[in-house]
This record gives C-alpha cells, structure tokens and sequence, in this order.
C-alpha cells in the first residue's frame, strides 16, 4: 500500500515551495490544494480572487477523496492543503484519516496575514487557516495518541537541507538533495491559481525571506497589520494558535557523515 502524505497549512505559508521540492524529487504523484475546490467550488463558501477551475477537476469531497486514493494504488502521493477546507468531513471520515500520514506547515502570521491581503482584501478570518491547523492537529493527536510532524516556513529558508531531512525522515522517504534545485516548469495544476503562486513557479529553490516578493518594496504603499482594520484582529486571534503548534515544530538534520 503506497503512502499518501499530506502537508496541512495555511495560506500563504510557504507551502507551495514545500510541494516544489515534493513534486522534484520524482517519485510522488502530486496534487496542490484538491481540497480547495470543495471549500470554494463545491460548497461555494466563498468566492476566490485569480482562481479558475480547470475543466474536469473534481469538486465534491467524494470524488477528491476517490482521486487521492486511485492515485495512490500506483504511486506514493503528496497533497498539500488547508485543514479549514476538510476537517469537518475528515472528523467523519476516520477510514480516510487512518490512511493519510498527517505533517503540518506554519509560518508567523504576521507574515503570512500580510502576504495574504496583498491578494484578496476580502479574506476572511478562517482563512488565515491557523486556528483550523491547530485544531486539526489537536484532533490528530488525541485520535492517533502520537504528535504529527510539524515544520516552519522561516527554518526551511535558514537551512532548507536541514529541514528536508527531517521532514524526510519523519515520513519515511529518502531525502534527495537535487530537489532542492526546481526545473523552469510549471506543473499543470497550477495553471487555475497561478496569480498565487508567481514567487514560487519564477524560482529555482527555496528563497531568503528577503528574496521573495513579500519583502519587496513593489512600488505600492506598504502593507502591515495596521492596513486595515481587520489585519490586527485577525492576528490576534490566530497569533496564540501559531504559537502552541511552534511548541512542536521539528528542528533541521545535519548530514550523515560517512
């Protein structure tokens, strides 16, 4: 039975880079966000900025969990996703739990709120997805009795070599160093979101926090927590959530010596 390994998020959380390095290493079959046409499409719970839906895409919770499970009678499977699109279903759904390894993403919200507005002023609170992780994760660890995995975007940019490696170890794999080193392709299902996605599909690796556009003076205002009225409280209501998950995050592996 192939595994299917699943990096639970929150927008704008670096997990798109996260899913580069999966799709490089080869030997995954990967999907980005299947869950997000349920949340926006299926359920319709809200309409999302620079999103089209590609023909044939499935949106019903049926039939992405059917995709996932299909994919993986050939091949091991990485999808990541945003635990507010799927943990009321997946609370009801422990045959599908049981068969997904569960790792989890974080990123300082105020980063990640910032980044996020720059892209749709008209998010909502339970988008900024921390407190949905947190749940998530707290429900894990009290069905499975075991703590998942959980890795922060500002410690794979100081040492993404570190970090993979015990990521890698946590799930079983291998870790490949070549990738960490991304091809000029852009995968074909990120052709719906790619207004998204323009840091990571113009990259080579993973970047700085310097590096990337978040950090970049674009020539517009710049954009803090006090932008709007909206930031600041959003961030004071997912801060305390970001902070009991950082309790748990893993910490990079230095190279074997041989």
């Amino acid at each position: 039975m192939n595994p299917i390994v699943a990096l639970w998020s929150h927008p704008r959380s670096m997990s798109t880079a996260m899913e580069r390095i999966m799709r490089e290493r080869g030997d995954f079959t990967c999907f980005h966000e299947p869950f997000m046409y349920l949340y926006y499409v299926g359920d319709a719970k809200k309409e999302m900025p620079h999103f089209d839906v590609p023909p044939g895409t499935p949106t019903s919770y049926e039939d992405i969990r059917a995709m996932l499970l299909k994919a993986a009678e050939t091949n091991p499977v990485f999808f990541k996703d945003m635990s507010y699109y799927i943990l009321d279903r997946m609370k009801d759904d422990r045959a599908f739990a049981d068969r997904i390894t569960h790792t989890f993403l974080i990123r300082d919200p105020a980063k990640s709120i910032v980044s996020y507005y720059k892209l749709d002023p008209n998010m909502t609170c339970e988008e900024i997805g921390v407190e949905m992780q947190y749940r998530h994760f707290t429900w894990l660890s009290e069905t499975y009795g075991t703590i998942p995995p959980v890795i922060e975007a500002a410690d794979i940019q100081d040492d993404a070599a570190g970090m993979m490696r015990a990521y890698s170890t946590v799930i079983g794999v291998e870790f490949l160093p070549h990738a960490l080193e991304w091809s000029n392709t852009t995968p074909k299902d990120w052709q719906g979101v790619t207004a998204w996605h323009g840091d990571v599909i113009g990259a080579k690796g993973i970047r700085k926090e310097s590096e990337t556009t978040d950090s970049q003076n674009d020539g517009k205002p710049s954009v803090t927590l006090d932008s709007a009225p909206q930031l600041r409280v959003y961030y004071d209501h997912h801060k305390p959530f970001f902070d009991r998950l950082q309790q748990y995050k893993l910490k990079p592996m230095a190279a074997t010596r041989t």
